[in-house]
């Protein structure tokens, strides 16, 4: 993704910081790439953790595989304040601090109760996302700041795809549990790496008072940024949990690769195309929303019919063109917003409307699949995404 633009893309328009070029933007997304490792990566082996902590059975681990986004999404408001109070460059390297702190705990960790302690201090202390996007906003604006945020959102899925991957791969040599302590290495490398780049923006505390005073015009609404960010979270997280399952279900005998193949399909996707289709709706997020509802709408329902290999390769090829589309627009609509704004507040109040969702459907996905069966969660997803297909039509949605 980082070749998909020039080094002008990254820098044409407005901008807030002189410094602050294509180097420094992929370097920040870099930073939240390695950081993720263990927040994305080692979840997925709860059930291996849990038994050594005294969950025999690991009963825990649904709960605590949300434990981290439920604290994490209710610090974010406070977070991002306190960044544009105090600084945006010292509240990101607070974030990746507080995730390598909150790693280590729970590496050494020899109970339960301390293991679980650990994650909820990885949820208050983090927050690496929001704060990287704050810092990003707070030097760039229009084009600029949506090709950065869909940067982000490229290293957020790489991560995503990648580190299960490294983890399982370590697991024959180090346990799990103490990979924990392991890549708390990497949030410490992203901190003396950021730790290099220049403060971005106007002064904290006259941005935290006065707002970016190099706006033009009325400040776009938040409303619609939000609803669509808590929809299309809630409607792709949901497939996520019971995939596997629902995938062995209707193909039985299918290989372990081929499911993990298939659960990053919809990801890689959003990695081979993010860029060109931001080129496509840089100037026009409403359409490219609808349309990637729509398609979310369409790969989600086919999820419940598809019953062979060939059809599910489909279905998550269509549910990654929606995931491209919906995540692209949403990164140009909320560079949109943040125009006129203090960026820290706002990323961090659009942190915690995505994780509310990502917990909303990790519920909801739960409770659908253990009173209807495996495929409750991907319908429940299609009917939630066309609901907010129909919002996103209106023409009177995306006005201001």
């Amino acid at each position: 993704m980082a070749t998909a633009s020039s080094p002008r893309a990254l820098t044409d328009g407005p901008a807030v910081g002189a410094e602050f070029g294509r180097r420094q933007v992929h370097a920040v997304a870099a930073c939240y790439f390695v950081a993720s490792f263990a927040a994305l990566g080692l979840p997925p082996f709860l059930t291996e953790i849990l038994p050594g902590l005294g969950d025999a059975t690991a009963r825990w681990a649904g709960l605590l595989y949300v434990v981290p986004t439920v604290f994490g999404a209710l610090g974010a408001p406070l977070w991002g304040r306190a960044a544009d109070r105090y600084g945006r460059k010292r509240l990101l390297l607070r974030a990746q601090l507080g995730l390598a702190v909150s790693f280590l705990l729970a590496g050494w960790a020899d109970s339960l109760g301390a293991f679980t302690a650990a994650l909820v201090l990885q949820g208050i202390l983090g927050g690496t996302f929001a704060a990287s996007n704050g810092f990003l906003a707070a030097a760039l604006t229009g084009p600029s700041l949506s090709r950065a945020l869909t940067l982000m959102q490229g290293a957020a899925r790489a991560a995503l795809v990648l580190a299960p991957i490294a983890v399982g791969s370590l697991a024959p040599w180090i346990s799990p549990h103490r990979q924990y302590a392991l890549l708390a290495v990497l949030p410490l490398a992203a901190a003396a790496m950021l730790a290099l780049l220049p403060e971005p923006g106007a002064e904290p505390a006259e941005a935290a008072v006065t707002g970016r005073q190099d706006a033009e015009g009325p400040l776009t609404p938040l409303t619609a940024l939000y609803a669509f960010e808590f929809a299309f979270v809630f409607s792709t997280v949901i497939s996520f949990p019971y995939l596997i399952a629902l995938i062995e279900d209707r193909i039985p005998g299918v290989s372990p690769v081929a499911s993990g193949a298939l659960f990053a399909l919809p990801h890689l996707c959003y990695l081979l195309f993010a860029m060109r289709v931001h080129r496509l709706f840089e100037r026009r997020p409403g359409p490219g929303i609808a349309a990637g509802f729509a398609l979310v709408a369409l790969g989600l329902a086919g999820h419940g019919a598809a019953d062979s290999l060939p059809a599910f390769v489909g279905v998550r090829l269509l549910l990654g063109a929606g995931l491209t589309l919906g995540l692209v627009s949403l990164s140009v609509l909320a560079a949109d917003c943040a125009k006129g704004r203090p960026p820290g507040g706002m990323f961090g109040s659009l942190e915690l409307v995505s994780k509310g969702g990502a917990v909303a459907a990790g519920l909801a996905a739960a409770a659908g699949s253990s009173l209807f069966g495996p495929s409750a969660p991907v319908l429940t997803g299609t009917v939630i995404a066309l609901v907010a297909l129909i919002a996103a039509a209106l023409p009177a949605t995306f006005r201001r």
